[in-house]
């Protein structure tokens, strides 16, 4: 039974798709768009996000390109929040997080600025006349403060006037920076994107997990030496959870595909190890992570042995699955990866889809029912992307390059 690249499977994606856009248009709100509860509305006790606002600013772009009706105004909405409320006009880049009363977190995250990063590529892709702008300015910030050329790795984080860095180097913010280089290389064409996506790849992915089982470390010290225990008392941290987190080590397989077919594109030769590390990571996801207490679902992270830590079904690692098992059939054409694939939607139909409230829950307990001990919400729809649109796009470009293209179901049969 076929799904991949087939156009009755494609319109599937395509309806949901749009049912996701109609429950993320809700968000916005004047300091930029804000975090969605499970009902479909805005808290206002959340504040706005920089990193909620820059992803929908991405997500709307792609809607945009997509031709959703009233998805360029929100392109807009989302360019004027970070050119106002959250833009730190005196010191430069973007706050973490503001609300109608003025700023609330005046850090400087290197997460959150990647972000800011994809969805200006993604902007610009749209044809809005200021996003271009605001890429550049994205790109000085992130040259400047957040790739250090010394280590040829990202910073994490800064304080408000960018005097001090902190003592720490995260694995998931050098993840969403491979992620944002390789659209902004679409978009500019500059190859040093891609070269340094490729180092950090290397050094997480290629170095160190690889030699541990592919269990992604996330956490280092300021010499890239894996924290093996950092955040052991706080284990479900949203960003920086103790042990692995298999949604992340899925993630990266997709995001090493995309650079394998962004060197491709170029004609050269990609390194073996992009494949067998993305191969790697899939099946590491699968043995630790994918119903490891007998219920179906992956659990949200595990120990250095593999056993889980915390066992709640998250929404957005499953999501990530799918899209790597997409991109690890298109470049192998393998069937056990559509059988996963299948057999991950069959879940998300049964358990996350939620149509009486709009979206997919955000987080199930260990018998699937819905509960909050990691999230509370359904912040954005960012990730539900990589599950609902990337299956019906080559590898390269990369999401709202390749569909500003026209290359939207250019594979199906």
């Amino acid at each position: 039974m076929k799904w991949f690249n087939t156009l009755s499977h494609n319109r599937w994606l395509e309806h949901e798709t749009d049912r996701i856009f109609d429950f993320g248009k809700n968000a916005a709100v004047p300091t930029g768009f804000g975090w969605l509860g499970n009902n479909g509305q805005v808290r206002s006790d959340m504040g706005t996000h920089l990193w909620i606002t820059a992803r929908m600013l991405h997500v709307h772009a792609v809607a945009a390109n997509m031709g959703r009706p009233g998805a360029y105004a929100l392109v807009e909405h989302g360019i004027n929040a970070l050119n106002g409320p959250l833009r730190d006009k005196r010191h430069g880049g973007w706050y973490a997080c503001v609300n109608d009363e003025g700023v609330i977190d005046a850090s400087k995250q290197g997460y959150q600025h990647f972000f800011v990063l994809l969805g200006a590529a993604s902007a610009v892709t749209t044809g809005h006349p200021q996003a271009r702008q605001l890429l550049d300015d994205a790109i000085e910030v992130i040259e400047r403060y957040f790739w250090s050329e010394e280590e040829q790795m990202c910073l994490e984080s800064w304080d408000e006037a960018f005097s001090k860095t902190e003592d720490y180097r995260g694995g998931n913010a050098n993840m969403h920076a491979v992620e944002a280089f390789l659209i902004v290389y679409d978009v500019t064409h500059d190859r040093k994107w891609l070269d340094r996506a490729l180092r950090i790849a290397s050094v997480i992915i290629h170095d160190v997990a690889r030699k541990g089982e592919y269990r992604v470390n996330e956490h280092f010290d300021t010499d890239w030496n894996p924290i093996r225990d950092y955040n052991i008392d706080n284990p479900a941290h949203r960003f920086r959870a103790y042990g692995g987190t298999p949604g992340h080590w899925i993630e990266w397989g997709r995001l090493m595909l995309h650079l394998r077919a962004a060197l491709e594109a170029r004609f050269e030769t990609p390194p073996e190890w992009l494949l067998e590390d993305a191969k790697g990571l899939f099946h590491a996801t699968i043995r630790d992570a994918w119903a490891p207490d007998g219920a179906d679902g992956f659990v949200y992270s595990v120990g250095w042995d593999g056993k889980p830590i915390v066992r709640e079904r998250v929404r957005w690692p499953i999501v990530e699955a799918m899209g790597t098992a997409y991109a690890l059939y298109t470049v192998t054409g393998e069937a056990q990866y559509e059988a996963w694939y299948q057999t991950w939607w069959d879940y998300c139909i049964k358990y996350l889809m939620d149509y009486e409230n709009g979206s997919w829950w955000q987080e199930l307990d260990t018998n699937n029912e819905v509960t909050t001990k990691v999230w509370d919400g359904k912040q954005d729809i960012y990730h539900l992307l990589h599950c609902l649109v990337i299956p019906r796009l080559p590898l390269a470009p990369g999401l709202a390059p390749a569909v500003a293209a026209g290359l939207l179901d250019s594979l199906a049969e």
